[in-house]
């Protein structure tokens, strides 16, 4: 919808086509039965989001953003039920700012373990961009040793930043994960003051991108998923989008913004051979679960996110404190980020196998560490208890950024004249995210328009080498009409759910 926007700003008259009934991908939210809505994602926005700051003003929407105190918080693994912050002073430029916070926090680092990351992350504020995209190839734990920095860094800082970042363990995330971020904050003073929407995303998020489109002569239409893309035999142009149910779409340009997974599924035979296409092959989305735990009492809880320093998850925010629409001061709603989520990429076991019972069950144990005193066999009275929970499983979410991965991510535009490729993991610097998502979709909004005006676009990036024109392959298709059949998130399992 961001690259719907642009293009509708600038005169054209975009149609949307949604596979699913609901919008936003993978910040959709829907309604259970009991007008709760159940969300795909944790999702925190960050100073350092230019474009995602851009969008929301350019909306008028930017008071529907809730900014909270500038800190990072972790819980204290050795001290259960504690937390310690990384506090940004105010009115502070960057890059002191990150300095003061880190070395005014005497909770998880020796002030030795802090000179010691200084070589590793010095050619960062040095040489910017360059040394990052460099490191691609270097896992966290590689850089790490590369550069002599202390295992408890790992321990301490890392292994919850990877987690957070791209859902994986830090011996299989690539470090230009953590040094994009990290670059990102230390350079803008606000880069890692963080701001939660104050209500549900279909509302107060997609609502306004779909009037500002249709407004402007545009269209979004759901529950119309693309069977095949059929290509003209004379050229190799898109000559329609064939849909599910039959019928076909013309256009003048076509954009996929659908996830790597399922773009790859749909290449036409005849560009399957083309090496621009077959490098998605070294693409694949990082699979991840999203929780939402209601419990019956209020529980002490921070107004922002946390992260957990758990074996089993990621971050999570009391969202009863943390959003406006889902406030409540005499019960708690937990949104947490259940990672890494397969043996693939660090767990113990296949988590998206499991029931939600299981799931639900070792999230409490790790909560009873963060909440001693009010979860689980140790608080007064039976302390907080559950009433209701809410397990979403996204198999295939945003790109793995396994090490090695962004030689190999497509620029937005393609050989192929009339098409081009949006999509979180097109090439663009914020990697998979919200922010990497709006400004694709932005990328690939000023190619159509160049190409309208017959400007000179920046043409197609370099394939790796090691990606040679291959054998022709006909698609697979997508198989199904649920959300885990378009990438996206999904409660339960099979092929029928009772959400869109």
């Amino acid at each position: 919808m961001a690259c719907a926007k642009y293009l509708s700003d600038a005169g054209h008259e975009p149609i949307v086509y949604e596979a699913r009934d609901v919008l936003g991908g993978k910040v959709s939210a829907w309604q259970d039965s009991d007008g709760d809505w159940i969300e795909t994602g944790l999702h925190i926005f960050f100073g350092a989001y230019p474009n995602m700051m851009n969008l929301f003003e350019e909306l008028d929407i930017e008071d529907r953003l809730q900014w909270k105190e500038h800190q990072m918080t972790f819980a204290m693994q050795e001290l259960p039920g504690q937390f310690t912050s990384f506090k940004f002073p105010p009115n502070v430029p960057a890059p002191f700012n990150m300095a003061a916070a880190i070395l005014t926090n005497t909770e998880m680092l020796s002030l030795e373990e802090k000179i010691r990351m200084v070589p590793g992350l010095l050619p960062m504020l040095l040489e910017g961009q360059s040394f990052i995209d460099a490191q691609d190839e270097l896992s966290v734990s590689e850089f790490m040793k590369k550069y002599g920095m202390p295992d408890r860094i790992n321990e301490e800082i890392f292994i919850a930043m990877g987690k957070a970042l791209d859902f994986t363990d830090p011996n299989k995330l690539s470090m230009s994960v953590i040094l994009t971020a990290m670059n990102r904050f230390i350079n803008e003073a606000d880069g890692s003051q963080t701001a939660f929407l104050d209500g549900n995303q279909p509302d107060r998020l997609c609502k306004p991108m779909v009037d500002h489109i249709t407004a402007r002569g545009g269209q979004v239409l759901t529950g119309k998923p693309i069977s095949s893309i059929e290509v003209n035999p004379d050229d190799n142009t898109v000559q329609c989008l064939k849909l599910a149910d039959g019928s076909t779409v013309e256009a003048d340009m076509y954009v996929s913004a659908m996830p790597v997974d399922i773009i790859k599924r749909l290449v036409p035979k005849s560009w399957s051979s083309i090496p621009y296409f077959g490098q998605l092959s070294e693409l694949e989305g990082i699979p991840v679960i999203n929780l939402q735990i209601w419990f019956d009492k209020k529980l002490t809880s921070v107004d922002g996110l946390c992260f957990s320093r758990s074996p089993l998850l990621s971050v999570y925010a009391d969202m009863s404190t943390c959003c406006e629409e889902y406030a409540s001061e005499t019960s708690s709603m937990l949104e947490l980020v259940f990672a890494p989520a397969t043996e693939a990429v660090g767990a113990d076991r296949n988590w998206i196998a499991a029931s939600d019972e299981e799931i639900i069950d070792a999230t409490l144990l790790e909560l009873q560490r963060l909440f001693p005193t009010e979860i689980g066999p140790n608080a007064s009275n039976g302390g907080a208890q559950v009433t209701k929970s809410t397990v979403v499983r996204v198999p295939r979410s945003v790109y793995a950024t396994t090490p090695g991965r962004n030689k190999f991510r497509p620029s937005q535009e393609s050989p192929i004249s009339n098409f081009v490729m949006a999509g979180d993991f097109a090439i663009q610097k914020f990697l998979g995210s919200m922010e990497g998502a709006v400004l694709s979709g932005k990328l690939a909004a000023e190619i159509i328009c160049d190409k309208a005006t017959e400007r000179s676009t920046n043409g197609v990036r370099e394939i790796h080498s090691s990606i040679r024109k291959g054998e022709e392959k006909n698609p697979i298709g997508v198989r199904g009409n649920f959300p885990i059949a378009f990438g996206g998130g999904q409660q339960g399992t099979g092929p029928n759910p009772d959400h869109p």
